[in-house]
């Protein structure tokens, strides 16, 4: 019985330093933004800049308020989300597919690594035009152009993933008879898995970028759009609600790939 208790207090102690390690992880993270919110509030009170060049982080505040008062703030943000969901969707599958095939087969690597690895360096806005005359001006350009900036950072890290697996692993896999598919779900996806998440964040970030100059192309809606319509304007105030709010849902979304990460190589 008193093993029992004793075994019931540790778990009870470890449950403790475990919300006490994450609550000083938060508090460690909130740290810094903190700083940079009191040195911004200091310089724009400082009268060295224009409410226009440097609006205080209260009207920040306060225009968000409006905005989301009026409905309209949620409106381009769920455009702008929907707009990244649907291209990361997109170019990570074809990233995922292209990557596991140049990486397991040196034949495929050959023939499509120089070709993929010049399209690389074509810079985002590049592609507007082209996209323009292809698509027109409605979602498929927008939703093609985030998805070529997913593409490359998830081909480029699963390609490097499964060709950097040990080959010893796939001779033990064959002399177990493993040939194929289960083969690759069975040696090559566990031994890639952490590279390949890896290549899905980086490609998940990069959407978030892709996203600005995808809402370039006449768009009405969206966070994009904002920075654009705010620029135009000289709403300074929505210019950084909407560079604020592109933080928060680009680490959001990156928080739920990682928490799909552990869960995922828990299982594998």
């Amino acid at each position: 019985m008193s093993e029992f208790v004793a075994e019931r207090q540790r778990t009870s102690w470890q449950k403790t330093r475990q919300r006490l390690s994450g609550l000083q992880i938060v508090a460690l993270g909130a740290i810094f933004p903190l700083v940079i919110l009191g040195v911004w509030q200091v310089a724009a009170s400082s009268g060295a800049f224009s409410i226009t060049q440097l609006p205080p982080p209260g009207e920040v505040v306060w225009a968000t308020g409006d905005l989301i008062t009026r409905g309209v703030l949620w409106e381009h943000i769920a455009i702008s989300v929907q707009r990244v969901a649907l291209g990361f969707v997109i170019g990570s599958t074809v990233a995922l597919l292209l990557g596991s095939l140049v990486g397991l087969s040196q034949v495929a690597s050959q023939l499509l690594m120089p070709t993929i690895g010049a399209l690389r360096a074509v810079p985002s806005l590049a592609w507007v035009p082209l996209l323009l005359i292809w698509m027109g001006i409605y979602e498929e350009p927008k939703v093609t152009l985030i998805a070529i900036g997913a593409f490359f950072p998830v081909f480029t890290t699963v390609s490097s993933g499964f060709a950097a697996v040990d080959r010893k692993l796939l001779e033990v896999g064959r002399a177990y008879g493993l040939r194929g598919t289960k083969l690759a779900t069975t040696i090559f996806l566990p031994a890639a898995a952490p590279t390949i998440f890896s290549g899905l964040r980086l490609g998940l970030a990069q959407s978030w970028l892709f996203l600005v100059a995808a809402e370039l192309i006449a768009s009405s809606k969206g966070l994009g759009f904002l920075l654009l319509d705010s620029q135009n304007t000289a709403r300074t105030d929505i210019l950084f609600m909407a560079i604020i709010m592109l933080a928060i849902l680009g680490k959001l979304s990156d928080v739920l790939v990682g928490l799909a990460e552990r869960r995922s190589l828990r299982w594998l």
